[in-house]
This record gives C-alpha cells, sequence and structure tokens, in this order.
C-alpha cells in the first residue's frame, strides 16, 4: 500500500476505535520496532486495543485493507517474533492484563492474554493452587506471549509446557473472526485440538486475547540441591544416575565452566570457583517424601569430581539456589561479549556429546560458547559468544551456527525448544522441517490468514 494511502487508511481505523487505541507519534513506534533480539523494524502504527472487539476491529479492518499486523505480547522475546519486518500495526496486547477468573473447584484460571506470567502464579499460589510454567522471564513476559511460542522453563521437566495447559482459548482470525476453541473442563475430545493449533503458532494464525488454563493443587513443600564438579561429563553422568534412581524432579539443570566463572565473577561466589560444571534439582510435594527423595538425590549425585554440595529445604531456601541460575544471562552479558542465545533441544542421552560438540564448536571458530539449561529434557541454552567489535564476527558466528543446527537435527534434536523460530532461526526453518512438513504449514496459514497480514516476513 502506497505512503498516502495507508496514512488515510490508519486515520480511518483511528476513527473507529476508542481515544488512545491507535497510536502513530514516534516514541511509541520506537518502543514497538523490536523484541530482546537484534532485528527492529518500526511500524507505521501501533494499535493498543483494550478489548477482544478492538482487536476484532483492528483485524477486519486490516484484512480488508490488506495491512500488515503484528501482534506483541510484553517484547520479551529471543528470536525477533515480534519485529513488524513489513510494517503495518504492531498489535500490543499489553492492555488486556486482567485475570478474570480463578476457580478453585474447577483448578482454573481465565486470563486475557497480557497478563505477566509471574502475576498469575502469585494470584494462584495465594489460593493454594499451581501455574507450573516457569520461563526465566516470567516476572516481564505474557501469558499471550507464551502461548505464542510454547513457553516452558525448569518446571517443565515434571509439569510440561505452556501446551498442557491451555483449556480454551479466544482468538481473533485474520479477518476479525473471533472464535473460542477449547473448554474448561481438563478433557474434551470434540473435534479438532484446534485451541493447540495456536499455541506455538507465533502470531501467524491469529491473536490469543484469553486463555483458560489449567490449574494443579500447589505442592506444600520443596527442596533443592546444588552440586558442582570439576567437569562437564561428571555431571551428565549425575544426571543419568538421578533418573536411575527413580526420581523425576520437578527440575534439572545444568550449566558450564564458561557460564559459572562468569557467575561467580557477577555473584562473588567462592562456591563457584574452579566449578567446571553444576546441576540444580529441585523437588516438590510432601515434605516427608521431598526430604526423603533429597537425601536419594545427593546419594546418586554425589560422584568422584563433586566439589560441594549446597542444599536447601523450604521455599526461602530453594530460591536463593535458584536466584544463582537467574543471574547465567546476565552474567554472561557482563563479559562484554553479545551473547546469540540458542534454544536447542537433543535427545536426552546426548547431552554429554552436546557439551563435547560444544567445546569443539568453540575451538573450531574461534567463539567461546556457554551452555546452561534444562537437562532433564535436553533443552539446553548453547550461548555462542561475540565480540562485535572483530571484523568478521558475523560470518564466524553463522558458520558456528550452521554446524550447531546441523548436529542437532542429525542428533534427532531441534533448533528451538521454547522460544521459538522469528527471524533468528528462519534461515535455519527448511533445515529443520521437511519439504511436505513447510507445505503443510503453508496450507494451514493461508487457510486461517488467507491475504497474508499476519506477522509476514517470518518463517512461514
Amino acid at each position: 500500500m502506497r505512503t498516502d494511502r495507508l496514512a488515510s487508511a490508519l486515520t480511518d481505523l483511528k476513527s473507529r476505535l476508542k481515544p488512545g487505541e491507535l497510536r502513530l507519534d514516534a516514541r511509541t513506534l520506537a518502543a514497538h520496532a523490536g523484541d530482546r533480539w537484534f532485528a527492529s523494524h518500526l511500524p507505521d502504527a501501533v494499535a493498543l486495543p483494550r478489548s477482544t472487539a478492538a482487536v476484532s476491529t483492528v483485524l477486519r479492518f486490516a484484512h480488508e485493507n490488506r495491512i500488515p499486523v503484528t501482534a506483541r505480547g510484553a517484547g520479551h522475546g529471543y528470536v525477533g517474533g515480534c519485529v513488524p519486518q513489513q510494517g503495518g500495526i504492531a498489535l500490543s496486547l499489553a492492555r488486556l492484563n486482567r485475570i478474570k477468573e480463578v476457580h478453585e473447584g474447577d483448578f482454573v484460571a481465565v486470563v486475557q492474554s497480557g497478563v505477566r506470567t509471574q502475576a498469575l502464579q502469585d494470584a494462584v499460589e495465594a489460593r493454594h493452587l499451581f501455574y507450573p510454567p516457569d520461563p526465566a522471564s516470567r516476572a516481564d513476559c505474557s501469558i499471550g506471549g507464551n502461548i505464542a511460542t510454547n513457553a516452558g522453563g525448569p518446571r517443565c521437566l515434571k509439569y510440561g509446557v505452556t501446551r498442557d495447559y491451555v483449556l480454551g482459548l479466544e482468538a481473533v482470525l485474520a479477518d476479525g473472526t473471533v472464535v473460542r476453541p477449547g473448554s474448561r473442563t481438563h478433557k474434551n475430545k470434540t473435534g479438532f485440538e484446534l485451541a493447540r493449533l495456536f499455541v506455538g503458532s507465533e502470531g501467524l494464525l491469529g491473536v490469543v486475547t484469553e486463555a483458560t488454563l489449567k490449574l494443579l493443587p500447589l505442592p506444600p513443600y520443596r527442596g533443592c540441591l546444588a552440586v558442582g564438579y570439576d567437569a562437564a561429563p561428571v555431571a551428565a553422568a549425575a544426571i543419568n544416575a538421578v533418573f536411575a534412581a527413580g526420581i523425576l524432579p520437578c527440575a534439572l539443570e545444568v550449566a558450564d565452566g564458561f557460564t559459572l566463572a562468569a557467575a561467580r565473577k557477577r555473584t562473588g561466589s567462592r562456591q563457584l570457583e574452579g566449578c567446571e560444571a553444576m546441576i540444580i534439582v529441585e523437588l516438590d510435594g510432601q515434605e516427608r517424601s521431598v526430604r526423603a527423595e533429597l537425601r536419594a538425590v545427593e546419594q546418586a549425585a554425589r560422584l568422584p569430581g563433586t566439589r560441594f554440595v549446597q542444599r536447601a529445604l523450604g521455599a526461602e531456601a530453594c530460591e536463593r539456589v535458584w536466584q544463582v541460575r537467574r543471574e547465567f544471562s546476565y552474567s554472561l552479558r557482563d563479559t562484554g561479549l553479545t551473547k546469540l542465545n540458542e534454544d536447542i533441544a537433543v535427545p536426552r542421552s546426548r547431552l554429554v556429546d552436546l557439551f563435547e560438540f560444544a567445546q569443539g564448536l568453540q575451538q573450531r571458530h574461534g567463539l567461546p560458547v556457554a551452555c546452561f539449561g534444562h537437562a532433564g529434557d535436553g533443552n539446553i541454552h548453547v550461548n555462542v559468544m561475540v565480540d562485535e567489535t572483530q571484523p568478521g564476527w558475523r560470518e564466524r558466528s553463522e558458520a558456528a551456527l550452521d554446524d550447531l543446527f546441523g548436529q542437532v537435527i542429525a542428533w534427532g534434536g531441534v533448533i528451538t525448544g521454547e522460544h521459538g523460530v522469528g527471524l533468528a532461526k528462519k534461515r535455519w526453518f527448511p533445515l529443520a522441517v521437511s519439504p511436505e512438513l513447510r507445505t503443510l504449514h503453508r496450507a494451514v496459514k493461508r487457510a486461517l490468514d488467507p491475504r497474508g497480514i499476519l506477522n509476514p516476513g517470518k518463517f512461514v
């Protein structure tokens, strides 16, 4: 659409919305140009709807006038998923931020998509209920963004990821049609699983405005164990030993030596000095069983090469252990290098192979590589660290990622476990997904968004 026609169309749209629901000022446009990845592109307008009806108005108008629309949650993604690559309208769900219902008898919560994840967790835990998905950015990210990327987090080892808690949705299709797939029951086999079709769709199929989420009883007690090792293979052996003991932790995290050295420098922790690997294991449930299983975990994890064991009992003590884990990303940023955060996932049996491969990757390409993440389910953040002041850094980093993704796929792994494809991994999508499945993706996209206005320029 020509600039003058687009300006005229946006003026028309503004008249159909309430005051403040369509913004055209430079500051607002700049604030909605990207996420936490490196790409950005200014939209032509920012829609800030306060209701599903307003979202429907925006999409119906955009569909009729073939204006691109890129939905966004809190803007904390890592892959450029909400970058309005072709301009048009950036559609923010930030104002749809009400927790509409927490039903203790039904074990469900009904929330608008702009609700922050931790705000929901705090609200339900006050009623002794539990919403387990816990992305590291839970204080900042939104439920709608979690649904768009099928977010996970440490607790997904035991409890599953966002899709496992989506019972029903309210979503607005590209032409403005409002649909409500799913229900508030915990079982439902009435037709296709259309609610889950939108989970992980990265804003390409529709805009989620509300979610009905499954809740669980809040486990009354937590216990945690942090164990440091003098070599990464020892940590991998300890992880296998924990599972061999017949224990399913709530979370099981791992970090390599580079990450721990950066964390030690940031936190001043003497405990991390000389550690080449660390695992964090959390258990939850009844106090007696947690205490007993924690002793069994310690016995399994205390192998030759163990440097320290830190035990934590109760929620407050566990949070102190997790605080170190939450510092990992900030610690790597403190190095002054740029962190290319790749959230690959491999079959669990390939963890040792992955850490060894990461060391080789570092040597081949002359770039530091820091690995940490969700060892329990094979979802490891392989961070390629680059110095943008050095010539040729982009070519070397892309060559390193070519090697990484190629090997991960050869092992039967995937190029993204929880962040999504977005722009960051668009180059490797054809490598990761067969031609037949790419054709199927396009068919679904055409069926729900025939004019291609939703989040254009991404992987479909």
